[in-house]
């Protein structure tokens, strides 16, 4: 399998080379289950990387990266018993689904065997807080999306808002972040409805919408599949003509073959592949490896994961755990295909790009790619 590998330069400022040793990334994601439209594209990302390294020599042309597989089919139960077995295995990385909530069942196993963990593309702010120094984020967080968003939605000149949330997870919370930095900057929350996760029926919360007088600016919401398009369509079917912004969840082949329905929706995600960008790079290399695009930026997201594990090895020196956990701590600007991520001086959040996007004839469109305010962006919130 493959993976681009750093410079020697940096390789020769950070770290003596690493041993002719097998890296094992053990991986406990959910390749079927509701979270599977994340981790099955993210594990594509993962695979290309790594390919990429071990075409190479493998990381610091020495040491080859093997991958230790297991579905825990989106449960936290299964999550918890497959990140014991990979521990028993004696992998050196473990990489979590791809929402908070799962991903936390994993806490006691990465804690006790000290073995970092990196979910896919769980957002929650609060999933290395309440992980702990082994527990680490792989995606911008949802408080960091939610600022970016009310700031775009405030400066397009929004002043009304309405959000939806459900309680059933940290990520479908993400709304709350939104109304709290919409309110600072002078916006005007007109209510808020709570939906459940798998909700098939949303007549009652479009009516709701769509009888207010006047409607909301706009509705935004944290809704992924099948949710979010069941939302959409009620809310247009009910005559809600609000703007409608999501998050990073939709963002995939569901939202995008809507038609005039998904028409114009703005949602945040991790990156944009601007002509000449690594991310362009990236498609071109995924397209080629895999016959068809990457239908999310979920696969990008991926790759970077690996290049953020090859990193902390080079800087590490070694494959120990500890040792890489204490170096992925530490990193900054590491390239990956969306961008630069560091590490350093955060709690295991990475700081890294948001993009804005609108839904444009059935494509993405670029809105901005807009640095977060930090002084807008809300503190994490604990359930």
């Amino acid at each position: 399998m493959k993976h681009l590998i750093l410079t020697s330069a940096i390789v020769a400022a950070f770290a003596a080379p690493v041993g002719a040793e097998t890296l094992t990334i053990g991986t406990a994601t959910a390749q079927t289950g509701g979270l599977a439209y994340a981790d099955v594209p993210t594990m594509q990302g993962m695979k290309l990387a790594i390919d990429e390294i071990n075409a190479a020599g493998g990381i610091d042309g020495a040491t080859k990266i093997a991958l230790l597989e297991k579905d825990v089919r989106s449960d936290p139960a299964q999550t918890s018993i497959a990140a014991q077995e990979l521990a028993d295995a004696g992998v050196s990385v473990i990489v979590l689904p791809g929402d908070s909530d799962p991903a936390l069942a994993a806490i006691g196993v990465v804690s006790s065997a000290k073995i970092p963990a990196i979910s896919t593309v769980a957002s929650s702010p609060t999933l290395p807080q309440i992980g702990g120094d082994y527990m680490f984020s792989n995606f911008p967080g949802d408080n960091v999306q939610a600022a970016v968003s009310a700031k775009w939605a405030w400066d397009e000149g929004y002043k009304t808002a309405w959000i939806v949330y459900s309680p059933d997870t940290q990520y479908t919370t993400m709304p709350l972040y939104f109304r709290d930095v919409f309110k600072k900057l002078g916006g005007e929350m007109l209510g808020e409805s709570t939906n459940t996760i798998g909700q098939q029926d949303f007549s009652a919360i479009a009516t709701t919408i769509a009888a207010q007088d006047p409607q909301p600016d706009l509705v935004m919401t944290s809704a992924y599949e099948p949710d979010f398009p069941s939302m959409l369509i009620a809310l247009r079917a009910a005559g809600v003509t609000s703007q409608v912004i999501g998050s990073d969840g939709i963002d995939s082949p569901t939202t995008f073959s809507l038609g005039d329905v998904g028409e114009d929706v703005v949602f945040t995600t991790a990156g944009f592949a601007i002509k000449g960008s690594p991310l362009e790079a990236f498609d071109k290399a995924f397209e080629q490896k895999y016959g068809s695009a990457p239908e999310s930026i979920y696969s990008a997201v991926g790759y970077d994961l690996i290049k953020v594990i090859e990193a902390a090895v080079i800087v590490a020196g070694s494959i120990d755990p500890t040792k890489i956990r204490d170096a992925m701590a530490d990193l900054e600007n590491v390239q990956g295909a969306t961008g630069l991520i560091t590490y350093k001086g955060t709690n295991g959040m990475p700081v890294r790009q948001v993009s804005l996007i609108r839904v444009k004839d059935g494509g993405r469109e670029l809105v901005g790619q807009p640095s977060p305010d930090a002084n807008l962006i809300p503190a994490p919130r604990m359930q």
